[in-house]
């Protein structure tokens, strides 16, 4: 179907990612959320099952394909998250100095037992340790351990329910970061297309490295998103930045493993660091979290998803919000009229420094070459920037540089399109002619003139090559249009 999206005229310059869920599911609420500013649909496989997760990956290439705009899909590993098991009632209200026992097995012989999902958690703790439950809102102290339990002292009071997350800041964990049900989603995901695989609790680059080469043995097209949640990620973040495609900031598991004061500055480092890198990069976690229940955002909610553009994040994601919340398109709105606020406040700033000459997989004449047609194109008031590219490299070389005008990506590759939903300022246009500069421009005048976002007196600035061996994009075409 042929696209019908604005495609040089777009009101926001960040992606928007939504988790998808019962509150979203349908081929016509995703297209509606499409509409609204969607631009990635995440998949969590800690929730559901595969065939949840099928059903779910159709209707999302079914609404992409109404809608008539390049989506993509991020398959998101659940990882070694440990989780309390059930709990008599479902919930316990833990008071302060409370006594309670973690236990192996499934098997409880009082009230204040429990156990988890995590069999090695007995030999793991240590007394002294802290376990942290419900996102860190009540905290344990480990005060006695025998063979079979470990006694724990509450030391933050609250209220505990069945399934909920379990957290052991500081404690060397034995299990793997991909297991084999990771393995086996991660297989699933790559036989399915998709575009983005999310690799959870990662604590170093070898364990972004590990799904890389299951993808290489696989012979799939699929980039990695490294999800940084733990302390010793943050101590191996350069590498694993280096490592991976893309980054998400989850802040939900970061804030409980790490002083929650540090989570904002963790945030600027990792952000910074990517922008460096060209590698796309998410903030996750209660961007809009009371809009599960509320048709506004609390103040201090718009301002943190302003203040993520601002750092430079390319994309914000919605959790809960779009997964069960009551307003899910109403969120997506909001979402997108912040970063419609926010993003002039990027012109403010001085122009970015020219692009470094050793980052990995990014050609230096193809990063000195797209720098310097984006500083053109912002002198000449261009009204787009247009990039061929074969894998999207050139697109993200435009991107880190945060130009107010969209940059038009076109590309014979249908998953280099989908991935470039997810770059900042970048509108993937399907369909445009890519093997000749003249075509292309004629193309997307035709298509500007015919929707009104083009008139003459407009420029266009075109980032191409001269096709030489080695060159890669080493051109620069300036196009005014009659």
């Amino acid at each position: 179907m042929a696209q019908t999206n604005d495609s040089i005229r777009r009101r926001n310059h960040t992606k928007i990612v939504a988790t998808v869920g019962p509150a979203c599911d349908g081929v016509d609420a995703l297209a509606a959320l499409i509409r609204a500013g969607v631009n990635v649909f995440r998949i969590n496989t800690a929730h559901g099952d595969r065939d949840e997760h099928q059903k779910r990956i159709n209707e999302i290439r079914s609404a992409g394909s109404d809608v008539g705009m390049p989506v993509a899909i991020l398959v998101d590993l659940a990882g070694p998250k440990m989780r309390l098991g059930e709990l008599p009632g479902g919930d316990l209200d833990l008071p302060l100095d409370a006594r309670v026992r973690f236990v192996r097995g499934e098997a409880i012989a009082s009230p204040e037992d429990l156990t988890t999902t995590y069999a090695p958690l007995i030999d793991e703790l240590g007394e002294g340790d802290r376990v942290m439950l419900a996102d860190g809102t009540v905290v344990l102290v480990v005060e006695e351990k025998s063979a079979d339990a470990a006694t724990c002292r509450v030391i933050q009071p609250g209220l505990v329910r069945s399934r909920q997350g379990v957290n052991l800041p500081g404690v060397t964990l034995s299990a793997p970061t991909l297991g084999d049900d990771d393995r086996d989603n991660a297989r699933w995901a790559m036989r399915e297309g998709v575009d983005f695989i999310s690799v959870s609790f990662v604590r170093s680059a070898g364990d972004v490295r590990q799904l890389k080469e299951l993808i290489q043995e696989a012979g799939a097209d699929v980039h990695v998103i490294a999800k940084i949640e733990k302390p010793e990620a943050l101590e191996d973040i350069e590498a694993i930045v280096a490592a991976a495609d893309g980054i998400m900031v989850a802040r939900g598991d970061l804030g409980v493993e790490i002083p929650i004061s540090d989570v904002p500055v963790a945030q600027k480092r990792i952000i910074r660091l990517c922008n460096r890198f060209h590698k796309p990069v998410i903030v996750a976690t209660q961007m809009l979290d009371s809009m599960q229940r509320s048709r506004l955002p609390t103040r201090a909610e718009a301002t943190d998803v302003a203040n993520a553009i601002l750092d430079g994040a390319d994309a914000c994601m919605l959790s809960g919000e779009t997964a069960i919340g009551a307003y899910p398109r109403k969120t997506v709105e909001t979402l997108r009229e912040i970063a419609v606020a926010t993003e002039p406040l990027l012109g403010e700033r001085p122009a970015p420094r020219e692009p470094e000459s050793d980052i990995e997989g990014i050609n230096p004449v193809t990063d000195a070459t797209a720098y310097a047609a984006g500083r053109l194109a912002e002198r000449l008031g261009a009204k787009a920037l247009v990039v061929a590219s074969a894998e999207g490299r050139a697109a993200r070389c435009l991107s880190w540089q945060r130009l107010l005008l969209p940059t038009i990506g076109v590309s014979e590759s249908d998953a280099t399109l989908r991935r470039m939903c997810l770059y900042w300022g970048v509108v993937p246009l399907s369909g445009a002619p890519n093997e000749d500069a003249e075509k292309l421009l004629a193309f997307i005048v035709s298509r500007g003139k015919r929707d009104g976002t083009l008139e003459s007196g407009d420029r266009l600035v075109l980032l191409g090559g001269t096709e030489l061996p080695g060159m890669h994009h080493n051109a620069i075409k300036v196009h005014d249009v009659w």
